[in-house]
């Protein structure tokens, strides 16, 4: 594999990286606001909180398969790696 094509899938993966930190701290800014709500006796944003939960975790989600499937696409002159993840440890 070439120098560039390995930048720009490093690029790429360091990117979704970044966008998945992104949406963790947008739920967990979620999840405080709904509970500071409810708490204060709005029931109603409850509901309006689950469902963009679970999108931004579905997101999420996808930004991993994203990530896994670049680190999958390698040429023949690549080193095998351990199907653990996408991540290499060691």
């Amino acid at each position: 594999m070439n120098p560039l094509e390995r930048r720009r899938r490093r690029v790429a993966i360091e990117a979704a990286m970044a966008c998945v930190i992104v949406l963790l701290m947008v739920q967990m800014w979620l999840l405080t606001a709904t509970l500071e709500s409810y708490l204060a006796g709005h029931h109603g944003p409850a509901g309006v909180a689950f469902v963009v939960s679970v999108c931004l975790f579905l997101l999420s989600g996808g930004l991993y398969l994203l990530v896994v499937r670049l680190d999958r696409s390698r040429t023949a002159d690549d080193s095998p790696r351990s199907t653990a993840g996408p991540w290499r440890l060691g």
